[in-house]
């Protein structure tokens, strides 16, 4: 259980990290916004590329 706790905390860090780069960031390069009269359409393709990566190298690393 306590690699599970140290899992956990890591993986909760990181992702308070993304969200506060994401907050601070704003738009990322690569990310869909679609205005129109009455509808916004945004699709975070970059934010969710970056996330897949850094979450596919956590499970990577404590997957050993």
């Amino acid at each position: 259980m306590p690699e599970l706790g140290k899992w956990l905390i890591v993986t909760g860090s990181v992702l308070v990290l993304i969200g506060l780069f994401v907050s601070f960031a704003g738009k990322l390069p690569g990310d869909i916004l679609i205005k129109k009269e009455h509808l916004t359409f945004y699709f975070p393709l970059t934010t969710s590329i970056l996330l897949s990566i850094v979450v596919s190298l956590l499970f990577y690393l404590f997957s050993r």
